[in-house]
C-alpha cells in the first residue's frame, strides 16, 4: 500500500464531472458592465459557492500524487519543519522587510 493510504485514506475518492446543461455566454450578461472590484466579488462569490461543496471539486490524480509524497517526506522529516506559529513569525518577519 501507498503511504498515503496510511496517511490520507480519503486521498483516492473519485469524483465525477457532468457535462452541463446548455452553453453559457461568456461573460455573463452584464458582467462587463461591472467594476474590476465588483467583478472580482463575483467570481470569489461563484468560488464560495463551488467550495461549499468541496465533495464535488474533482481532484486531479496528479494533485493526489504530490500530497502523497509531500505527506511521505514530511513524515520521514518531521523535526525539519515548523510549526504554524514559527511559520507565521517567520512569515510575517520577512513581509515587514520587504516593506522597509
Amino acid at each position: 500500500a501507498l503511504a498515503g493510504d496510511r496517511i490520507l485514506p480519503f486521498i483516492h475518492l473519485r469524483f465525477t464531472i457532468t457535462a452541463m446543461s446548455q452553453a453559457l455566454p461568456l461573460p455573463p450578461p452584464g458582467f462587463d458592465a461591472l467594476s474590476v472590484d465588483e467583478q472580482i466579488d463575483y467570481v470569489q462569490s461563484l468560488w464560495d459557492h463551488i467550495a461549499a461543496r468541496p465533495e464535488q471539486v474533482p481532484v486531479p490524480d496528479w494533485h493526489r500524487e504530490i500530497l502523497v509524497e509531500r505527506l511521505a517526506t514530511h513524515h520521514a522529516n518531521k523535526d525539519q519543519g515548523k510549526n504554524w506559529e514559527e511559520f507565521e513569525k517567520d512569515l510575517t518577519k520577512e513581509l515587514s522587510e520587504r516593506t522597509t
